[in-house]
C-alpha cells in the first residue's frame, strides 16, 4: 500500500496532517515508511521522529526514474504501508514548462495514487471547482481522494463533502479542524527542526488522535492498494574497510538517508560526531563529511568548542579527504555573521567569512559541474543538486572555486562559480543526491583509502 498526500499550495498544513496519519497508522501496529518528494530535509526528520524509521527523499529532478523506482521497491517491501508528502502546490516543479520535479510527476512515474489536501477555510462549493482543475490538469495523475484542512465544524465539512463527491466522484477522506495547538513553528528556511522541538512527541500524538477522529484511516488504506509495486535495488555491502567521521547533532543535521546507505554500501563505516559536543574528532577515521543544518543558529556554540575546531583544521591542513555542503561549508569559513552583526570564529579552513541576509540568496535545483580535481570526483565531473540558503561568502579568494553551476529557468540559463578547494578539502552550497551520479561517493571512498594507506 502506497499513498502520495499532495496540497494544492505550501501552506495547506501537509506536514500536520502527514505526521498525524504517519503516527495514528504507527500506533495501530503498522511499519509505516515516509517518503518527502523533493529535496527537504527538515519534513523527514518529522517523518523520521514520527514513524521511528528512516525517511527517505525521492526527487525526480535529481534523480533518475529507474533509480526511484529500485529505491521505492527496496524500501516498500520493508513496510506495511508507505506515505509520500508531496513539496509545495502538487504541480510545482522545475519549471512552468513541464511538471518534472513535482508532486504530481513523482506520483505518476511511481503510479501512487494522490490524497489532495485542500484549506477549507472560507469556501463550500468552490472546493468542487478547485479539485476538479487539479484532477483534470493531467489525468494521468490519480486523485484517490480529499482531506480538507481548516474546516470550521463538522457541518462545514459536509458541505464541502457533499460538493466535491457530487461535481468530482472522488471520495472525501476526512477533514482537520483548525488547532492552535498543534501549529508547528517555522523560521527562516522552513519549519523548525524536529530535534529542536519542545514536547514533539505529544503534538504529534494530539494530531494522530485528531486524525482517527475526522479522517477514515480504513478508507485511505484501501485507497493506497491502487498503487502499483516495483522491483527493490540489488545492494551487495561491501565489508566496510574506511572510517568516514560524519558531522551530526543540532547545528548538522541535513543528510539524504540514501546518501548514507549508499555510503555504507559501497564500504564506509559511518562514525557520527558532535562538532557542537565532542572535544575532538573520532579515532581512525580517513575522510568527513559535513552536511548542512543551522550553524548560524548555534554559532556561539561552535564558536566556544575551540578543540573541535582545531581538530577539523588540523586533519583537513593534513591532507584528510573531506567533503561540505552548505551549512558544513558556513562552519569551514573563517567565521559566521548573525543578521545582528555578531562575528563567531569558525575553522577557518578557507579565508572568507560566511555572512547572513535577510533575503535567500539561492534557491532551486542546480546542475554543477566541477572545475577541478576534487575529492569526490575529478575535474569535468557533472551532478546534480539544490540550493536554498541565506548566507554568502566574503573574502579573499585564496581558495580554487571548485563548481561551475548551470541553472535552467523558464527565461533562459544562468550561469555562476562558486564552491572553495583547500587541501583535499571541497565545500559548496549545493545539496547533491550520490544517485544523481554514483561516481562521486565511489571517488570519494578511493581518497579516504589512499588517505589511509599513506602511512
Amino acid at each position: 500500500m502506497r499513498l502520495m498526500f499532495a496540497g494544492t499550495s505550501s501552506d495547506v498544513g501537509k506536514t500536520t496532517i502527514v505526521l498525524g496519519i504517519m503516527r495514528a497508522l504507527t500506533l495501530r501496529g503498522l511499519k509505516v515508511q515516509a517518503y518527502k518528494a523533493g529535496p527537504d530535509y527538515i519534513d523527514t526528520s518529522f517523518h523520521s521522529f514520527a514513524t521511528h524509521r528512516p525517511s527517505r527523499n525521492l526527487d525526480p529532478w535529481l534523480m533518475e526514474a529507474s533509480t526511484i523506482l529500485s529505491l521505492l521497491g527496496s524500501h516498500d517491501e520493508k513496510s506495511d504501508v508507505s506515505i509520500m508528502e508531496g513539496v509545495m502546490g502538487m504541480y510545482d516543479g522545475a519549471g512552468i514548462d513541464s511538471i518534472e520535479g513535482s508532486s504530481a510527476h513523482l506520483a505518476k512515474i511511481t503510479h501512487t495514487p494522490v490524497i489532495l489536501i485542500i484549506n477549507g477555510k472560507g469556501v463550500a462549493l468552490s472546493a468542487a471547482a478547485m479539485v476538479m482543475g487539479y484532477a483534470h490538469f493531467d489525468p494521468e495523475v490519480k486523485i484517490a481522494g480529499v482531506i480538507v484542512n481548516q474546516v470550521s465544524n463538522e457541518g462545514h465539512y459536509r458541505l464541502i463533502k457533499d460538493g466535491v463527491e457530487k461535481h468530482t466522484g472522488i471520495p472525501c477522506i476526512g477533514y482537520l479542524k483548525k488547532s492552535d495547538d498543534i501549529h508547528l513553528k517555522s523560521r527562516h528556511l522552513g519549519l523548525i527542526p524536529s530535534n529542536e522541538v519542545e514536547d514533539l512527541d505529544i503534538k504529534i500524538n494530539q494530531v494522530a488522535k485528531m486524525v482517527e477522529e475526522t479522517i477514515d484511516l480504513d478508507l485511505l488504506l484501501e485507497q493506497g492498494k491502487l498503487a502499483v509495486l516495483h522491483q527493490g535495488m540489488e545492494i551487495r555491502p561491501v565489508k566496510a574497510s574506511i572510517r568516514l567521521g560524519i558531522a551530526k547533532d543540532q547545528a548538522f543535521s541535513f543528510y539524504y538517508e540514501d546518501n548514507l546507505d549508499l555510503l555504507k554500501s559501497l564500504g564506509c563505516e559511518l562514525v557520527e560526531f558532535s562538532p557542537l559536543k565532542d572535544s575532538t574528532l573520532p579515532d581512525n577515521i580517513h575522510g568527513l563529511y559535513i552536511g548542512g543544518g543551522f550553524p548560524e543558529v548555534f554559532a556561539e556554540a561552535l564558536e566556544n568548542n575551540k578543540s573541535m575546531r582545531l581538530a577539523i583544521k588540523n586533519a583537513i591542513c593534513d591532507g584528510m579527504p573531506t567533503y561540505a555542503e552548505c551549512g558544513g561549508y558556513m562552519y569551514l569559513s573563517k567565521s559566521i555573521e548573525t543578521l545582528e552583526g555578531k562575528n563567531y570564529e569558525m575553522v577557518g579552513v578557507f579565508n572568507q567569512r560566511s555572512v547572513m541576509t535577510e533575503k535567500l540568496q539561492r534557491f532551486g535545483y542546480v546542475s554543477p559541474v566541477l572545475n577541478q580535481d576534487t575529492p569526490i570526483g575529478p575535474k569535468g565531473s557533472s551532478f546534480r543538486g539544490h540550493e536554498f540558503h541565506r548566507s554568502k561568502m566574503i573574502g579573499d579568494k585564496t581558495w580554487q572555486e571548485s563548481y561551475h553551476i548551470i541553472k535552467e529557468r523558464y527565461n533562459g540559463k544562468v550561469e555562476w562559480t562558486c564552491g572553495s578547494l583547500m587541501y583535499n578539502c571541497l565545500a559548496a552550497y549545493a545539496h547533491v543526491h550520490f544517485y544523481s551520479n554514483t561516481d562521486l561517493p565511489k571517488y570519494f571512498i578511493e581518497n579516504c583509502r589512499k588517505y589511509k594507506n599513506r602511512s
